[in-house]
């Protein structure tokens, strides 16, 4: 297990900034960018310095989080073992130090493009707003979330000047306000299952999610309608404008979309998993699931033979 100081920052969770990569992976592929040596390096320089940049600001969010909810987190059968409320961290380092993490990742913006920093200064904003009151309004919390993960596409996107597809907007927004339940859900499952097995404990949902119906719910609704913004996007004819018969490549996948969340559904009704992530990583079906989507969608950008198979097979 890492050191108490280096999870308070819990550096695992920098795959989420992944997001900001998405439109360096789709412009270098698509039909409308075609850089050339200098600008490729430039752009692959500017992307590099907005997800540093933007995993620095989450982790110093995460500390001051920490920080601030370690009262309730001792209350929690998970949560507990976090730094600060385990007491392996000082509340007092935890705060400067995510202070100090957050003004670096400002200036590492700004030497990407000034553009970049506004958006990390947005995002602090955000997070600002959902420290002091929006993570208790229920719906809205999960919502402030996933409008973060906006946040990094977007900066993604003018860190290498292109614009920014609504396509790009709407499925990030759909499949992290999923993310986000999945998480509500996971917590509220493991201290049902805490209760069951004696351990008593008396941690309640700080923005009162107080029902698993309500909540599969929710995750019933943002789950089909992320997959459903996925497929759409993929058969759109704004992704067959940029890649061809490549963007049916992308519908082709759409099985495996359904597989990861449908297994991050059913490992957060187990209560396991302290993020979305750890619950994806944590079963076996969802990382190969992933994992071929992953090389399926980097096939269908970069290795020709897969377009022109794709374009005999459909007729594009």
């Amino acid at each position: 297990m890492l050191p108490a100081p280096i999870r308070l920052f819990r550096p695992g969770d920098w795959v989420k900034n992944a997001f900001v990569l998405i439109p360096l992976a789709f412009s270098v592929a698509g039909g409308a960018a075609r850089p050339d040596g200098p600008r490729l390096h430039a752009m692959f320089v500017a992307t590099a310095l907005a997800v540093v940049a933007f995993c620095l600001a989450g982790s110093g969010f995460y500390a001051i989080n920490d920080a601030l909810d370690a009262d309730e987190d001792r209350k929690h059968p998970v949560k507990r073992n976090r730094p600060v409320a385990s007491g392996a961290v000082p509340p007092g380092a935890a705060l400067s130090g995510g202070v100090a993490l957050i003004a670096v990742a400002l200036g590492l913006a700004w030497l990407a493009r000034p553009e970049v920093a506004a958006v990390i200064g947005i995002y602090v904003l955000l997070q600002v707003a959902y420290n002091l009151k929006l993570k208790r309004v229920r719906f809205i919390d999960v919502a402030t979330i996933a409008s973060g993960f906006v946040l990094r596409a977007i900066a993604g996107a003018l860190a290498i000047a292109v614009p920014v597809s609504i396509w790009l907007v709407v499925v990030v927004f759909t499949l992290t306000l999923f993310l986000g339940f999945v998480k509500r859900l996971a917590d509220i499952r493991a201290v049902q299952l805490a209760r069951e097995r004696g351990d008593l404990t008396d941690w309640k949902p700080r923005a009162g999610y107080d029902s698993v119906e309500d909540l599969n719910w929710l995750l019933a609704v943002t789950g089909t309608v992320t997959i459903m913004a996925y497929l759409m996007y993929a058969l759109s004819d704004h992704a067959s404008k940029l890649f061809g018969a490549r963007a049916m490549g992308f519908a082709v996948l759409t099985p495996l979309v359904l597989v990861v969340i449908h297994r991050m559904y059913l490992r957060a009704n187990l209560g396991l998993g302290d993020s979305p992530i750890a619950t994806m990583l944590g079963d076996r079906s969802a990382r190969i699931a992933a994992f071929l989507f992953t090389g399926g969608v980097l096939a269908s950008l970069y290795w020709p033979a897969v377009g022109e198979f794709l374009g005999r097979l459909f007729g594009a």
